[in-house]
């Protein structure tokens, strides 16, 4: 099979095309990353080229050593790889100690990998002992979760709270929360271990006045969470900025009734009485 029409690549260009559509990546910003399936990576295997030289993560992800992972490039803008795939995105391997990649495909031109390469790996990795199928890591710089960051408090309970409040499907799409991340340097092990360290509990993870940082099991489920929790924070910026306050919200009561009718858990960390 030829490369770009593998379905895994289709979709991986679709959810960078959808993401730069929503304006979420100025210039170069934000990233993506597919842990590439077995069956997956043996139907382009003879588009592969395995002799990239070896190259430090930065970081150590043993339990991803030997996979295959399809990754955005530095410096490389999402609005570029509907049109030009092969320069603005590649395939990575991982080697057997799960602390050295080398690119297999793509990134023509001497092109690298994201500068978030170890965030995405590091999250990959929690996530996949989690629960194997999940494969995608997406960060985008959603604009109106950006805004929020400046306004609420940087706290967990608080952003699942307010988000949670802004549209009855909130809960549902994102039932354990959202984690949040103080600022940091973006790009390097420190932010990656404390993103990694949200990830054992979430889907979501905020890095405050940079962005959302988000897992999923397919495309379609990580694009529509981050969707989904954007939209959110557009709804509450429109709220604060008609009122200081809400004259009328979901009570915890009505988390907990909609809980029930959809047989979802909601941690009772995110229902306390204001």
């Amino acid at each position: 099979m030829k490369m770009l029409e593998a379905e895994f690549m289709k979709g991986f260009i679709r959810m960078a095309n959808d993401g730069w559509e929503q304006g979420w990546h100025e210039r170069n910003g934000g990233n993506l990353s597919y842990r590439i399936k077995a069956e997956e990576i043996d139907s382009v295997r003879d588009g592969l080229r395995p002799d990239g030289v070896w190259q430090p993560i930065g970081t150590s992800v043993p339990g991803l050593a030997g996979e295959y992972f399809l990754v955005t490039g530095s410096g490389k803008y999402f609005r570029n790889v509907m049109h030009d795939p092969e320069d603005s995105i590649g395939i990575i391997e991982v080697d057997g100690t799960g602390e050295n990649y080398r690119k297999v495909w793509g990134l023509v031109n001497g092109g690298r990998p994201t500068s978030e390469l170890p965030s995405h790996l590091m999250n990959l990795d929690v996530k996949k002992k989690r629960d194997g199928k999940y494969r995608v890591v997406y960060h985008c710089h959603a604009t109106n979760l950006i805004a929020l960051t400046f306004v609420l408090p940087l706290k967990d309970e608080v952003f699942t709270r307010e988000l949670w409040e802004m549209a009855t499907e909130c809960p549902v799409v994102f039932p354990d929360g959202i984690g949040v991340v103080e600022w940091m340097v973006p790009g390097g092990r420190d932010i990656a271990v404390a993103t990694s360290r949200l990830m054992e509990n979430y889907d979501v993870a905020v890095w405050a006045h940079h962005g959302m940082f988000c897992a999923g099991e397919d495309f379609d489920l990580t694009f529509g969470l981050a969707h989904t929790v954007e939209k959110a924070a557009e709804i509450l910026v429109k709220m604060l900025s008609m009122r200081p306050d809400k004259r009328q919200t979901i009570t915890p009561q009505n988390f907990r009734d909609l809980a029930a009718a959809f047989q979802v858990e909601l941690p009772e960390q995110f229902l306390y009485e204001k």
